[in-house]
């Protein structure tokens, strides 16, 4: 299957100030983040950005909020993203099938929104080097269950290519030089 622009939205959960410092491989993580929120920007690709509980674990951080372009974000107390009813309305009205997942932590908030996800019919994307955990055993144990439960898991890289389709785009030169 073939991931295609027009039928994608990225969900991005949980970047949040409290929950990263002791995110397992931090800064590469929030690099490679950062290249593919740009990217998706860069592509048109839209986005919804959750926060767990922003009183008790601070607000998304000001790096990925440059990436993203914006600072809309929908609060949530469940684990999964799906658990806050704006989020699903979001979803719905897209249209989209695709759903780019990415963020923190792996075995927690992420995997219980990707399965969700999952579960309401649309198909999840994993990218496997843009979630992480605090412990990295949490994170590979994640991926495993992601695939398990039907999600296509790809890279940061991998995903910005398939949605750019051809080096004839408008977007080549640009999602080219992120990469680099």
């Amino acid at each position: 299957m073939r991931i295609l622009p027009d039928d994608t939205i990225a969900l991005v959960i949980d970047y949040q100030e409290k929950i990263l410092p002791p995110i397992f491989d931090k800064e590469e993580f929030l690099k490679r983040s950062n290249i593919l929120l740009a990217g998706l920007k860069e592509l048109g690709i839209p986005t919804i950005v959750t926060a767990q509980y922003t009183k008790g674990l601070g607000n998304t951080t000001p790096e990925i909020l440059e990436a993203l372009g914006h600072d809309r974000f929908h609060e949530k107390f469940t684990f999964s993203g799906l658990g806050n009813e704006e989020v699903v309305e979001e979803l719905a009205k897209s249209g989209r099938k695709n759903v780019i997942i990415c963020g923190i932590e792996s075995h927690v908030c992420v995997l219980q929104t990707l399965i969700d996800i999952k579960e309401a019919g649309y198909q999840p994307i994993l990218v496997e080097d843009c979630v992480s955990s605090r412990k990295e055993n949490d994170k590979k144990a994640a991926i495993e269950r992601a695939k398990y439960e039907g999600a296509i898991i790809t890279t940061y890289e991998a995903i910005l290519f398939e949605l750019l389709q051809s080096a004839k785009s408008e977007h080549f030169k640009a999602i080219s030089k992120l990469v680099k």
